[in-house]
């Protein structure tokens, strides 16, 4: 596959000129020791959390809303070491993009990667059911290497960050399909692919039921078990943690979900939330709250974001 050049007139552009400056000094960063790098990168993220006014009350929220039984003092600081989480997941991001996955094998610890192989050997595509935490981009492509997948992407409105994502995804992954491009998912889980898929974001009403995601009324997208059905492939979720005392990440590949899909989209999507949740509760700072997971509210009314809460 042909890899996205950055060697383009547009990019030459003023408007550009930030983001040039921005990545080059991250490229430098990627040169440091991992402790090193995660220092930056929590920096990084506390900077985040004193600008980014906005994101912050939307992680604020949303920490509200699932760990209710935290106090103010403690939501205030998860909402801090989320920020951190999520800068070092900047730093862990561009590490593999601009250098080969395959070097950091020896930090990263697999459980159940038979698990994956041998659903994949069945000769027929794995859908693996992912989340959005911030260690994703980095043990997605660090798996990668041990088996080969597809991922589904948002683009960015910004050219020349579009390019450097697309040219990650294009080095580190099988392909890179838009996250509205169900066909394509279905035509690659047919094809024998395994794909990387991603229900933990409010995709809107549309096809989607309010299912119950920490005790919250979460509208939750129905595709997963249709893609399930339609393609009889086996799902098999996917979650990745950083642990800052040891210097180690960790892949947990879970057993083929049973009796999945079955046939009710509520208990369906319910299970999903569940075991969602159950693997955010790992590491709740290392997930990326900096979604408006509920925006969408079944009774049409106000988003909770729109207001503070009690």
């Amino acid at each position: 596959m042909p890899v996205t050049t950055l060697f383009q007139r547009e990019f030459l552009k003023p408007k550009y000129w930030l983001v040039w400056l921005g990545i080059s000094f991250i490229k430098m960063l990627c040169l440091l020791p991992l402790r090193v790098r995660w220092r930056f990168g929590e920096w990084l993220g506390i900077l985040g959390h004193t600008l980014a006014r906005k994101r912050r009350h939307i992680v604020a929220t949303n920490l509200k809303l699932c760990f209710p039984e935290l106090t103010e003092q403690e939501n205030k600081n998860l909402v801090f070491e989320n920020f951190k989480s999520s800068g070092i997941g900047i730093i862990e991001t561009a590490l593999v993009w601009f250098s080969a996955p395959k070097r950091f094998e020896g930090i990263v610890d697999i459980d159940g990667l038979s698990n994956l192989q041998q659903a994949h050997s069945q000769g027929q595509g794995v859908l693996l059911l992912g989340m959005h935490l911030s260690t994703l981009d980095f043990c997605g492509a660090v798996l990668g290497t041990r088996q080969p997948f597809d991922v589904m992407y948002r683009r960015n409105k910004n050219k020349l960050l579009e390019a450097i994502m697309t040219r990650g995804r294009e080095k580190n992954f099988d392909a890179a399909i838009e996250r509205s491009n169900v066909r394509q998912v279905i035509r690659r889980l047919k094809q024998g692919a395994v794909v990387w898929y991603g229900p933990d974001q409010d995709y809107g009403r549309k096809h989607s039921v309010f299912a119950p995601f920490f005790s919250q009324n979460a509208a939750t997208i129905t595709a997963t078990a249709r893609i399930a059905e339609i393609t009889d492939s086996p799902v098999i979720l996917f979650s990745h943690y950083r642990d800052l005392s040891t210097g180690r990440y960790r892949i947990v590949l879970s057993e083929p979900l049973e009796g999945y899909p079955s046939g009710d989209e509520l208990n369906d999507c319910t299970r999903i939330n569940g075991l969602i949740e159950q693997a955010i509760r790992t590491h709740p700072e290392q997930y990326w709250w900096l979604h408006r997971r509920f925006k969408t509210t079944p009774d049409r009314g106000p988003r909770p974001y729109d207001r503070v809460l009690a």
